[in-house]
């Protein structure tokens, strides 16, 4: 979640190989699958830019570091790891990391939370998870089948909106028309001044 900010900026803002609304559907299937976000993210953007291979190098591309990084840091705190120093830095790294997790949640809040429907299912998540000690796997999985229900009923109630809408248009045009006949019935015309027509202000 800490490296959410950094590619946010990098993918969307900086190379804009994602827009702002792909970019919140590439953290919500990354987050819900097994694994490490950083490399969920970049298997799914580099899939969605270059195909295949453009996944296998972008996991490549972010496992390859970390591997070697934390293979140094693990050997590195082996040797000094009671030193004050250490111990200090490490109590400012795990600061700082909340507050990048703070700040990824408070841009996704905005970009997802648009709605009563969002609130509630984002508050019953944190309720299941924090409280009544749910694992995230089951709360991922409710909220997808409750989008799904509420989707679907959302847009057959939208469906049947437009289908009102338009029979009541249609009614409108069909007394119309009737009107027209009715005025014309006979084959005679109306007695209208010359060179102007029904409605006509010139």
């Amino acid at each position: 979640m800490a490296m959410i900010p950094q590619i946010q900026q990098v993918v969307v803002k900086d190379k804009g190989w994602l827009s702002e609304e792909e970019m919140v559907d590439c953290i919500a299937v990354s987050q819900s699958m097994p694994g490490v976000i950083a490399i969920n993210s970049a298997t799914y953007i580099g899939r969605k830019t270059n195909g295949f291979s453009g996944a296998a190098a972008a996991t490549t591309g972010v496992i390859a570091p970390s591997f070697l990084i934390i293979i140094l840091i693990v050997s590195f705190l082996g040797m000094v790891g009671e030193n004050h120093y250490i111990q200090g830095a490490f109590v400012g790294i795990k600061a700082a990391v909340c507050g990048l997790i703070l700040i990824s949640a408070v841009k996704l809040g905005k970009q997802i939370l648009k709605g009563p429907f969002q609130w509630i299912l984002a508050v019953a998540a944190f309720l299941a998870i924090g409280v009544f000690g749910i694992t995230a796997v089951w709360a991922v999985l409710t909220g997808a089948v409750v989008g799904i229900l509420y989707n679907t009923l959302w847009l057959e109630r939208k469906n049947r909106e437009k289908e009102e809408d338009n029979g009541k248009a249609n009614h409108d045009t069909g007394d119309h028309v009737q009107c027209g006949k009715e005025l014309f019935s006979g084959g005679v015309m109306p007695d209208f001044p010359a060179g102007r027509l029904p409605g006509s202000t010139f």
